[in-house]
């Protein structure tokens, strides 16, 4: 079974970005249909990713994932800001009690760890929901010049899926979603390809009350 542990925001917060990213979509034709967007069932926070795992693991890992979040008090968080890796995943950022979310990522890492998964060596520093991804070779969308002798066509040059993401990013750097309580972790498991659109679906497994 594929696993990872995420923040779940509420459906109030994903409403607002999803609001937000409307739109972004609706930017100069060209710009957002170069990006292949995530369905929004599957937008989280990941806090550790345990790869394929044993059933037989399982009861260990939620063992231990249910002591992290006990262990922890419920705290505030918000999306706000946006950026991108590796020049084509788009995501959008966290605000708020960023140490009591990186403690969680750490001991829901060393659960995992423990329980025999993957060693999770993803940053998870920065956190973040990932909104899409720039589909390869895509590029900005022409601009219209009034000379004629100067066509608008922007050249097929390298870099230009760069563009693409930073002109995306520049879209929703102002953003600024609701605060919310984060109350509870939750453990995930994901099928590629099985969700919508050919994405991966997401089913919860298990659910951890924090500071209970």
């Amino acid at each position: 079974m594929r696993l990872f542990a995420a923040v779940w925001p509420p459906q109030d917060v994903l409403d607002h970005l999803d609001l937000a990213l409307a739109s972004v979509r609706g930017e100069p034709a060209g710009l957002s249909s170069a990006v292949r967007w995530s369905a929004r069932e599957t937008w989280h926070l990941t806090v550790a990713f345990y790869g394929d795992l044993p059933d037989g693991a399982v009861p260990g890992l939620t063992a231990d994932l249910a002591e992290v979040a006990a262990g922890v008090q419920p705290y505030e968080l918000a999306l706000r800001g946006a950026g991108v890796f590796s020049h084509r995943t788009l995501w959008v950022g966290v605000a708020g009690d960023l140490d009591a979310q990186r403690a969680v990522g750490r001991g829901c890492v060393e659960a995992g760890e423990s329980s025999g998964g993957v060693t999770d060596n993803r940053p998870r520093d920065r956190p973040h929901l990932t909104v899409g991804r720039v589909r390869p070779g895509s590029r900005p969308p022409r601009r219209r010049s009034s000379r004629p002798d100067r066509p608008g066509a922007r050249p097929d040059v390298p870099g230009a899926e760069e563009d693409v993401a930073a002109a995306l990013v520049r879209a929703l750097a102002v953003y600024e979603g609701p605060r919310w309580l984060v109350e509870e972790l939750e453990l995930v498991s994901s099928r590629p390809g099985a969700g919508r659109g050919g994405g991966p679906l997401y089913e919860r497994v298990a659910t951890f009350p924090l500071g209970r």
